[in-house]
């Protein structure tokens, strides 16, 4: 992407002019709203880092609050942290964090101090506020501006229980982002990942989920049954995943408002590869019945499953793509582990990997123009390839790299990585340019992760 400071975008977006967007009720001092640019770029190359400034959120009044021991003032200075490494760790942008720069006042997070950012050379400019309500509740104010045009971009905010002070630091990244990329966001969203423990021939592996920035991390199962392939529900309100908990595999659907788990289909058969349907009407399995396996559909809520494949081999797997006519999945009918579409109801079955190796574990990216999956000659690597097969190309080169799981935007691929000798396992995620790749911090070894959508 050219250089999008001077004119913000103007080059590169259609534009559209429109107010900027109100804050939460008596969210902020009153300003003058000007009118601001919108628009949309998609690029799968790389974007020419941008120089931000994301300065310390202030406080109208340093006061207690539930959501930082040490007051306001310094829940303000960790919103803007977690804004700092959310913008830093995407590979888009060049951020510089609030340890760095001066703090500005109350008065200032709308009169931006201009000589002062522009003399620390920031193309653009992030500043923001906590204040504590009488109910208990926070309001955080989030702002964008323009340096060079010394103007302002966007602006939002929200009030928010003091637990989800979190949430509305990912909302502010996801602003951002979205203002300046033209992208969708994907800060506000969760992971569900199976963490791992013990000896590498003795894994403990427990579901777990957290942010997706790595907080607040949370344990679901307590290990004394393997857990393994969780995918949250559309909604988040539940998480569907194979157990061992019987001896057995078996699917079960846990319900994270309840803490009830239950059986997805009442089978002898070991059942296994749950996904769930767009729409959260349905859930796809794999079912392995004398030693042949198919592809199932039943009815989220429960019912009578529907047999989608019956080729005498191994299909396994499922990913709907996001309009829910179509089904990407595995199958060895050709003679080695190859990827296949399908429609919904299970017609239509024909082959599109074709570029040698083995083709494993296919996602359906969110934006449905390109399918994810684990690309096996020799060492396994994450790759893409289009929906008909075409443009395959990697975005890892590791030993041991699986398991491929997409951000809601569909820009950055998920997956887990196994150390060769020790078999330590980790979540670790890279975007489309296959040039911006991080871990993702865990409290125990990591795999299988399942990135949910934006939060409702």
């Amino acid at each position: 992407m050219r250089n999008p400071a001077s004119g913000f975008l103007a080059a590169l977006l259609v534009l559209a002019f429109g107010p900027a967007p109100a804050l939460a009720q008596d969210a902020a001092p009153p300003q003058t709203e000007d009118e601001v640019l919108t628009g949309t770029v998609t690029d799968d190359s790389d974007w020419q880092d941008l120089g931000i400034a994301i300065a310390s959120f202030a406080t109208n009044a340093d006061v207690a609050t539930p959501a930082n021991a040490n007051g306001t003032a310094a829940l303000g200075h960790e919103i803007s942290r977690i804004v700092f490494n959310n913008l830093r760790n995407n590979g888009l942008f060049r951020p510089v964090g609030p340890d760095a720069l001066p703090r500005p006042t109350y008065p200032q997070i709308t009169n931006p101090a201009w000589a002062t950012w522009r003399g620390r050379n920031a193309e653009m400019l992030v500043q923001g506020y906590v204040r504590a309500n009488s109910d208990g509740r926070l309001t955080v104010g989030c702002y964008l501006y323009d340096v060079v045009l010394q103007d302002e971009l966007v602006r939002d905010g929200w009030v928010v229980e003091p637990a989800d002070w979190r949430r509305a630091a990912h909302r502010c990244s996801d602003l951002i982002y979205s203002r300046l990329s033209g992208e969708s966001p994907f800060f506000d969203s969760r992971i569900a990942y199976i963490a791992e423990t013990g000896p590498k021939d003795n894994r403990v592996k427990r579901l777990a989920i957290m942010d997706s920035d790595g907080a607040n991390h949370r344990f679901i199962t307590n290990g004394q049954s393997t857990a393994l392939t969780p995918r949250y529900s559309p909604d988040y309100s539940r998480i569907a995943y194979l157990s061992y908990s019987d001896g057995n595999p078996r699917i079960y659907v846990y319900d994270l408002g309840t803490g009830r788990q239950t059986l997805v289909t009442q089978s002898a058969n070991p059942t296994f590869a749950p996904r769930w349907s767009p729409d959260g009407r349905y859930i796809l399995y794999s079912m392995a019945v004398a030693g042949n396996t198919d592809i199932y559909r039943v009815p989220s809520t429960g019912g009578t499953p529907q047999r989608l494949t019956s080729s005498p081999s191994i299909e396994v797997g499922g990913s709907y793509s996001p309009d829910g006519r179509f089904i990407v999945y595995e199958s060895d009918q050709s003679g080695s582990q190859q990827c296949y579409i399908m429609n919904a109801d299970g017609s239509n079955q024909r082959r599109i990997s074709f570029f040698g190796g083995r083709c494993a574990t296919p996602e359906w990216s969110p934006r449905g123009d390109q399918i994810a999956f684990t690309h096996i000659v020799g060492n396994f690597r994450i790759a893409v390839m289009d929906t008909n097969g075409r443009n395959m190309r990697h975005l890892t080169d590791a030993w041991h790299d699986e398991g491929p799981t997409w951000a809601p935007n569909g820009r950055i691929v998920q997956f887990f990585r196994t150390e060769r000798n020790s078999g330590e396992t980790a979540i670790w995620q890279v975007d489309l340019t296959g040039r911006n790749e991080r871990r993702l911090n865990t409290p125990v070894g990591a795999s299988d992760p399942a990135w949910g959508p934006v939060l409702p």
